[in-house]
């Protein structure tokens, strides 16, 4: 098992768009495992690459007992919206807020051995997938919130005891961007 720690908000790395991966090779099998590992131990219902310092286009999901994850993804969305469904993060620890999203979601992308791969979901899994897939364009969940619910959140986030906390410290990951966002 290979848990890595999870970048908090603030990390430079969460703000930065992710690489499609090119390669689906043993280090990208690695990357999955690490992030799957992670998730289950935090515990998570997604966790995405640059969560914890990779930044390449892979995110994991443990959503209704399905465990899984998508490299690459692309979405498809319906105009349907939950404006009041709750919403936490990884990066935000022990936080959630009502976030707008869409009801329906069609997540396309690939397997770790580069399988196309076309995943359907609604409610909490469709969620999954759009939060996850925000992770890898650099947008957090916060930026998805109306104006006067992103105030409440940030209060939240500098009342938070976590916030203010020192830089994490960078290692080098095994993987290969070096735990850099590219």
């Amino acid at each position: 098992m290979a848990i890595q720690p999870i970048r908090l908000f603030g990390d430079p790395v969460l703000r930065t768009p992710a690489t499609p991966v090119a390669d689906f090779d043993k280090e990208l099998r690695k990357l999955v495992k690490d992030l799957t590992d992670t998730m289950m131990d935090a515990p998570g219902a997604g966790l995405a690459a640059p969560q914890i310092g990779v930044g390449l286009r892979v995110f994991t999901y443990y959503v209704d007992d399905q465990v899984g994850h998508l490299i690459n993804p692309d979405l498809d969305l319906s105009d349907e919206c939950d404006e009041e469904g709750e919403e936490g993060c990884l990066s935000f620890p022990g936080l959630s807020f009502p976030t707008p999203r869409a009801v329906r979601a069609v997540a396309k992308g690939f397997n770790m051995h580069g399988e196309p791969v076309t995943l359907e979901g609604t409610d909490l899994m469709a969620r999954c997938f759009q939060h996850e897939t925000d992770h890898l364009d650099g947008i957090l969940f916060i930026d998805r919130m109306d104006p006067k619910q992103r105030k409440l959140a940030m209060k939240a986030v500098r009342e938070a005891e976590w916030s203010g906390l020192a830089a994490p410290v960078i290692r080098m990951s095994p993987h290969a961007t070096g735990g850099k966002a590219l």
